[in-house]
């Protein structure tokens, strides 16, 4: 705690380990498995594609009375990363959300990956080529790496780019700077935004 004024140190708490409460071997194989749960299971949501989440959805239906309340409930998902050395908790949850259906995977997952994103960011969260590959159904989009195209000419940059929608600024025929940067996990579908120059 700071002291406002000055900004100085009037309070530090540090941790101290009470007891511990399951073995690294356990923690280790629940983590795995809170994982599978984001890249295969019901918190398909909230998967990153280049990023290790873990996590679990929740749905609760609500009671009053001792009696359940239809179609009203308690949608959740907590969720956290990387799940082989997490530095960032998120726990979301939702009360009788209106307009969706009621499950913790697709109502509190998508928020959730937005927290998470934002954390990535903001912790400058490296990237992990180990994470459980995301299982896809039908429907679903799919994440795919940007390819380094910076210095290849249009031809080139569009043959690559083949999944993604492409939008140019600038004039010429060589690509100078490209947005999103190679190498980061986007949509297949979205759009990669090319300027051009000169030769």
């Amino acid at each position: 705690m700071n002291e406002p004024e000055t900004n100085s140190v009037i309070l530090e708490n540090k941790p101290s380990v009470v007891r511990k409460v399951i073995s690294e071997d356990t923690s280790e194989k629940v983590r795995y498995a809170l994982e599978s749960v984001v890249a295969r299971g019901t918190g398909h949501n909230a998967y990153i594609g280049g990023y290790r989440v873990g996590g679990k959805t929740g749905t609760a239906q609500k009671a009053v009375n001792g009696s359940y309340l239809s179609g009203n409930y308690i949608t959740s998902f907590i969720g956290f990363l990387p799940a082989d050395d997490p530095k960032v908790v998120v726990y979301i949850a939702i009360d009788n959300a209106k307009g969706i259906t009621q499950y913790g995977g697709t109502v509190a997952a998508p928020i959730a990956k937005n927290v998470l994103l934002s954390a990535i960011d903001i912790l400058d969260i490296e990237q992990k080529d180990d994470a459980i590959e995301r299982e896809y159904n039908y429907f679903d989009k799919q994440y795919a790496s940007v390819p380094n195209v910076q210095g290849m000419t249009v031809k080139e940059a569009l043959k690559e780019l083949k999944k993604f929608k492409v939008e140019y600024s600038g004039s010429g025929d060589i690509i100078k700077y490209q947005s999103p940067k190679a190498g980061e996990m986007v949509y297949e579908g979205e759009t990669i935004r090319l300027l051009l120059a000169e030769s």
